[in-house]
């Protein structure tokens, strides 16, 4: 299914321009095929589904634009993504995953169990999942630290050579690693909008939230962690929130009231979006799935060809 994306005998001196917003200026008619394809095709406007909403009826993924993907470390940020990620790989998009905390195999680990949807991850399964979207998925095989040019000159590689449309950077601390350092902050997430806009590429920024005074309350902006500037450049926000009451009462013994939900996924900002409000999640253990109802099976994304 993936390929690692290494680094090591790759120059990047071509890929580490700075990049700049456009400032070419045309006519207004020079967008007329593009404004009839909107009229003509709503749905164009909207872009790639989120698996919690595969009409598209709520959420978008919109060429050129950048979304913040926010939450309290432990809330499950980072698998919930994954899950997009491979929802988009199923829609024919490609993607790549720099994930800076975990190690490559243990991203495409999680990423196989909720490819099989709660099948056994048997050695035929296994070689189904690999050959699954061959050529569309990417990591980027990197732990720790790295420098914010750097990642921008890889991402710069993969858009032009790989045709990447879709990129996760997981997490910005690991670009910037102080909360207070606001200029870089703001300096490398408006070079990740000038990215996006002159490539057309998706960029997925995961974040850390700050821990509210009780962990079950919902977030909303005024809780991401460093510069205010973030919120203001992306164009989307969306964070995951895990409802530590309900899990407190399992916990506790109590009989759970499966009609509340486990999670939740807040839409608190869609620039290009008509919707911001929540998405009720229930959690699947076994297939490390997030679903939307506490009746809906798993998906399955390598269809029915499992054993």
């Amino acid at each position: 299914m993936a390929s690692t994306l290494r680094t090591d005998g790759i120059d990047f001196q071509k890929y580490y321009a700075e990049t700049e917003p456009s400032r070419s200026v045309f006519e207004k008619s020079a967008y007329e095929d593009d404004v009839a394809e909107f009229i003509a095709n709503p749905k164009a406007r909207l872009g790639k589904t989120v698996p919690w909403d595969r009409y598209g009826d709520y959420i978008g993924l919109r060429t050129g634009e950048v979304s913040l993907w926010a939450g309290v470390n432990g809330h499950g940020k980072s698998l919930l993504l994954g899950q997009a990620m491979m929802s988009l790989a199923e829609q024919g998009e490609k993607i790549l995953i720099c994930s800076f905390e975990m190690a490559p195999k243990r991203t495409l680990l999680r990423m196989m169990m909720q490819a099989l949807g709660g099948d056994e991850p048997t050695p035929a399964n296994q070689k189904k999942f690999w050959d699954w979207k061959r050529d569309q998925v990417f990591v980027l095989d990197h732990h720790g630290m790295i420098d914010p040019a750097t990642i921008i000159a890889i991402c710069r590689y993969a858009i032009y050579e790989k045709g990447v449309q879709h990129i996760v950077i997981d997490n910005l601390m690991r670009c910037i690693p102080r909360e207070t350092d606001y200029d870089q902050q703001k300096e490398f997430v408006t070079q990740m909008c000038s990215l996006a806009h002159d490539t057309g590429v998706h960029m997925h920024l995961v974040h850390h939230l700050r821990k509210a005074e009780k962990e079950s309350s919902e977030p909303d902006k005024n809780d991401i962690k460093g510069t205010g500037s973030i919120a203001d450049q992306v164009d989307n926000i969306f964070m995951v929130w895990r409802n530590k009451d309900k899990e407190n009462e399992t916990a506790n013994n109590r009989f759970p009231d499966n009609s509340v939900p486990d999670s939740a996924l807040l839409c608190r900002k869609q620039r290009n979006g008509d919707w911001e409000g929540k998405l009720a999640l229930w959690f699947d253990p076994k297939s490390s799935q997030f679903l939307s109802s506490p009746s809906a099976s798993t998906h399955k994304f390598l269809g029915n060809i499992c054993d």
